[in-house]
Parts: structure tokens; C-alpha cells; sequence
């Protein structure tokens, strides 16, 4: 095993964590497809409202390159096609069946998988709805079928709050998540690395075999990007792939039943949650579904996926294909009392501005970002933090005036999107959203 040892990074000490209990929910009355919420992809809409599906039915695909297809997580009626702004496609919403009906696939036992040539296994999975599960760096979006990865990564685990822990979701389901590594085995011609926490003796323990490198460190050491960056050896692999375990679960149960995969494993986690927990669920729960009886009264706001990289939503939303959490965290909007007063023993800094500096318990974290945008102080906290060692400052300051060419040499496609350096910035700049939106923009002009 390759040891990778992250010496920046933050522990983010967030109060409301969930507990490793796991119980089912009752099925939904509705699921739904969110197409707003995956990036780079744009989608063509391939059903209308009143449509029957069944379950791995086709909803819409992606005009960049129509074999991407995306299918229904339900069997039932298509009864709401939600448009936002500029008739962006939100959501897609199915009326679930009390027996719902399965479109049926091509199925791999181990000796299909073994004798398959690698292209039929690529065309099985995208016929699957399940390619952009699979991920490329370092600008996150699905790669292009007809490539070869130099490697391909499994992570292990999620050191972002708050997220399943793979003791909970690989339980019972080790003989699958063998499977799904066999999968990727006969997706490139390099070698399948598997990296875990050095703290997950459980997980380690069961895949010996398999974990080739483990991470130790604060968030996000668990990221591809990350591990890779401490351990590339050639610029070619710049261009691994990735994947996350669970996904990598929905993989191989989609290749080794022929159906498309429903089950997720979530948690309902933060502050304004009553009951948070690990949920056995399905994709495209409604979030009204996963909060019921078990959010607290008051002003809530729902964080679909990771409190720094996910997605605010409304309470009538769903959750989305990538997305295992949500988050129910106070919005912020009270006045604080004498706020002039308060030495801020309670309050989350970077800094050691406030009394918090001496607090080493878990900080409830609410939405309000504590002051307006200023101009940049150089205070430097943002590389101090920086897990690849980027200086997101003086990227951010090539970004504004438009240079390319410096924003690239300060290692701007190296950033792993980890959202640390906004939430240290005191300046409350959105560092984040604008190194992703450079990543972005310079990924569709060289596409």
C-alpha cells in the first residue's frame, strides 16, 4: 500500500454529525432525475409529461455525444418536467408504480466479464445510463468512451461532512464492490488503485487485497485528485479516472443483474436534523421524503450533497444521481444580540480573530457568511490550506484580468474543487465558484 499523507487540508469541525445507525425508509410516492444539477452535461429530453417508463427507461441524453444517455430511476408515470431560467431542465419527475416494471439489460457473470472484450463492457454501461458515474481529471467530467485511462482510482470514503462511511454502505455488498473493481480492471490498460483511510480498519481489513493506497489527514485527503497529485509520476496521468466506492456499487450491480440499480445508501445530517442518520433509500428521493418528522422547526436549509460542494435545494426537491447526503442547516437570517459584545466562543474562524480559537468542540454552522465581499488581504490562509499547493490568491487575481496562460502556470487545473479556500477566506470571496468556473470555461474552449 502507498501511503499518502496530507499535510494541509482543514478538519471541519461541524456539529450535527450522523450517527452510524442505518434504517430503510418507505418507498416514495415520487422520484426524479435532476438534470440541472450534473455538470457540464446538456440535456436533450427524450420523454414528455404523461409518458409511462419503467425503471432504466430513457429520460434524456446529452447533446454533446447522444450515446450518454440517462435513465429513469422509477417505474411509473413521467407527471412533472420542471424548467427553469432560460427553460433549463430542473427536474424530471416520475409517479412511482405500486409494482413498477423493469426495462432489462445485458447481464456479466464473472466468466462474461472475463471473456467480454472491454468495448462491449464500455457500450453495456452506457447503454446502462451508469457512464458518467465514472468521472476524468482533472475537469470532472465524464471521459470519452472510446478513450483508455492511464489508471483508474476508487476512493473510499468521504472526509467531507457529512457523508456515508463505507463500513455502512460496503456492508454486505463486499462480494459486489469485488465485482465493480473487476469492471474498471477491463477498462484500462494501467492498473485499478483503491485508496481508503488509514482509519477505516474495517474496510481495510476486507480489501487487503485490494486498497493500494491509504490517505491520512484532514479533508479532503480522501479526494482522486488529491491522491494523484501526491503520487503522479508522468503527465499523462493527469487524465485518470475516477470513481467513487459506492457509485462503483450501482456499477456493478447494473452489470451483474442487467437492471438499472435503485438503491442508495444516504444520510440525513447538520444541526436542524432530529434523526440524523444512514437511510437505506433510493435514487432520486424527494427530500421532503428523507426529512419527514425529522427536521426541526425553523428557518432550514437544505444542502443537497457536501455543506461545501453541494447544492442548496428546495424542500420539494430530489436528490440527484451523484448526491448521498443532505444537509439540514440554519439558514442564518436572525439578528445576532449585541453581536459587538460577543467574543465569539461559538463562532467558526480560520483565524484566531475570535475566542473560537480556544474551543475545541464542533461549531454549529449556519448559512450567513458573517459580513460582505471586500477585496483580497493576502492573508494567505487559503494556501495554507490548499491540499495541491496551489496559491488560489494569485490564481484568482490571474482569472480576474483574464490571464490564461498565469492563471494555468499558478495550477489552476490542479485545483481538486474542495471549497476550503472560500471557507477560509476572511474577505468572503467566492474563491471556489470562480477557480471552477475558470476550469470550466478553459474545458469547453478546448473542447
Amino acid at each position: 500500500m502507498v501511503p499518502v499523507h496530507l499535510k494541509k487540508g482543514y478538519r471541519l469541525r461541524i456539529a450535527g454529525a450522523p450517527s452510524p445507525q442505518s434504517s430503510g425508509l418507505t418507498k416514495p410516492a415520487h422520484v426524479a432525475a435532476v438534470p440541472e444539477r450534473i455538470p457540464f452535461v446538456k440535456p436533450r429530453l427524450r420523454v414528455k409529461v404523461n409518458d409511462r417508463v419503467q425503471v432504466g427507461s430513457l429520460l434524456f441524453e446529452d447533446k454533446r455525444n447522444p450515446d450518454i444517455q440517462f435513465l429513469s430511476p422509477g417505474g411509473g408515470k413521467v407527471v412533472k418536467i420542471g424548467l427553469g431560467p432560460r427553460r433549463v431542465i430542473q427536474e424530471i419527475v416520475i409517479e412511482l408504480d405500486e409494482e413498477e416494471s423493469f426495462r432489462e439489460l445485458q447481464a456479466f457473470s464473472e466468466s462474461d466479464l472475463e471473456a467480454a472484450d472491454g468495448k462491449d463492457i464500455v457500450q453495456a454501461i452506457i447503454e446502462g445510463g451508469l457512464w458518467p458515474l465514472i468521472r476524468m481529471l482533472p475537469f470532472r467530467d465524464w471521459p470519452d468512451p472510446k478513450t483508455t485511462p492511464p489508471y483508474v482510482f476508487v476512493t473510499v470514503g468521504n472526509l467531507e461532512p457529512f457523508h456515508p462511511r463505507p463500513e455502512i454502505f460496503l456492508n454486505g455488498r463486499e462480494d459486489l464492490f469485488r465485482f465493480g473493481v473487476k469492471i474498471l480492471n477491463r477498462l484500462t490498460d494501467g492498473q485499478v488503485y483503491v485508496g481508503a483511510s488509514q482509519r477505516d480498519d474495517v474496510v481495510i481489513s476486507e480489501f487487503e487485497d485490494l486498497i493500494t493506497h491509504t490517505y491520512r489527514g484532514d479533508y479532503p485527503a480522501h479526494d482522486a485528485g488529491v491522491l494523484l497529485y501526491h503520487t503522479k509520476s508522468a503527465p499523462s496521468d493527469n487524465r485518470t479516472w475516477y470513481i467513487d466506492a459506492q457509485d462503483l456499487l450501482l456499477l456493478a450491480e447494473l452489470l451483474q443483474t442487467g437492471r438499472y440499480p435503485t438503491r442508495r445508501t444516504v444520510v440525513l445530517a447538520g444541526s436542524m436534523a432530529n434523526q440524523r442518520q444512514h437511510y437505506q433509500t433510493r435514487i432520486g428521493v424527494p427530500l421532503r421524503h428523507l426529512m419527514e418528522d425529522r427536521a426541526e422547526e425553523g428557518d432550514i436549509r437544505c444542502i443537497a450533497g457536501g455543506i461545501l460542494t453541494g447544492y442548496t435545494s428546495s424542500k420539494d426537491s430530489f436528490l440527484g444521481i451523484f448526491e448521498t447526503g443532505l444537509n439540514l442547516l440554519p439558514a442564518g437570517n436572525e439578528r445576532e444580540v449585541l453581536a459587538s459584545f460577543q467574543p465569539g466562543f461559538r463562532k467558526p474562524s480560520y483565524s484566531r480573530t475570535f475566542l473560537s480559537a480556544f474551543n475545541r468542540g464542533d461549531f454549529v454552522m449556519n448559512c450567513n457568511i458573517h459580513g460582505g465581499v471586500r477585496a483580497c488581504i493576502a492573508c494567505n490562509h487559503c494556501p495554507d490550506v490548499c491540499p495541491v499547493d496551489i496559491l488560489p490568491q494569485l490564481t484568482y487575481k490571474c482569472i480576474l484580468v483574464e490571464a490564461v496562460e498565469e492563471s494555468l502556470a499558478h495550477g489552476l487545473l490542479d485545483c481538486v474543487e474542495c471549497g476550503l479556500c472560500s471557507y477560509v477566506c476572511p474577505s468572503k470571496i467566492e474563491l471556489l465558484d470562480t477557480l471552477r468556473n475558470a476550469k470550466a470555461a478553459y474545458y469547453k474552449e478546448q473542447a
